[in-house]
């Protein structure tokens, strides 16, 4: 299994932020601070569920099925997934956004 993407910095917790991006064809870069996705910054676990929610058209019987587990029980894991990607989204710019320069 490839490396997870790091999301927080393992010396002091901080939320990581993109600084640059390359292009492997031509070498061009781009540089600035952009904040990762709210997908991105999911847990692998969560990512994964909601990889599976689309690929089961969104049918939580399905998800159901494919996890052995009641569909109440995947109805309040993806409750729990909106209500983490809301908070995400609602964090204020200063959390969003640190300067970690």
């Amino acid at each position: 299994m490839p490396a997870q993407l790091p999301t927080s910095c393992p010396s002091c917790g901080s939320e990581l932020q993109v600084k640059t991006l390359a292009c492997p064809g031509c070498d061009t870069s781009v540089r600035g601070v952009y904040a990762l996705p709210a997908l991105v910054r999911l847990s692998r676990d969560d990512q994964e569920f909601v990889k599976s929610f689309v690929l089961d058209s969104g049918s939580l019987k399905d998800m159901a099925s494919r996890y052995g587990v009641s569909y109440p029980t995947v109805r309040n894991r993806l409750d729990d997934l909106i209500a983490r990607l809301l908070e995400i989204d609602e964090a204020p710019a200063s959390e969003n956004n640190k300067a970690g320069d």
